[in-house]
């Protein structure tokens, strides 16, 4: 007999099933990927927050902005995911598939990775 990997109850169904309900399922599965510590949430949130402002700046795949547009928006520079250094000696600095170069006189460039 086996049992609800989150309430324990018996499981009647398929012989691979792990919990008894979607709702069970829902609630093991949350518990497991939330944020341990208030410390990676804020990350995680300032991660988002520039990811969405990427996003929103650059629909067309590749654009220009300023240092002042990405800050009025609440761009933080200190958080990103990964950083790029091209054979040519540019350095992009990404959240995920959204990146920004830096260009002369506080101008950036914005591109998406294809994925």
């Amino acid at each position: 007999m086996k049992t609800c990997l989150e309430c324990g109850e018996k499981i009647v169904g398929r012989e691979d099933k792990k919990f008894c309900t979607d709702g069970c399922r829902n609630a093991y599965n949350n518990k497991i990927n939330k944020d341990s510590t208030n410390f990676m949430r804020n990350i995680n949130n300032k991660l988002r927050k520039n990811y969405r402002i990427l996003s929103e700046l650059n629909t067309e795949g590749k654009s220009k902005t300023t240092k002042a547009k990405l800050f009025s928006k609440g761009f933080d520079f200190q958080f990103f995911t990964n950083i790029l250094q091209t054979k040519t000696g540019n350095t992009y600095y990404f959240l995920y598939d959204q990146g920004y170069m830096v260009l002369d006189n506080d101008f950036y460039m914005l591109v998406k990775k294809d994925i």
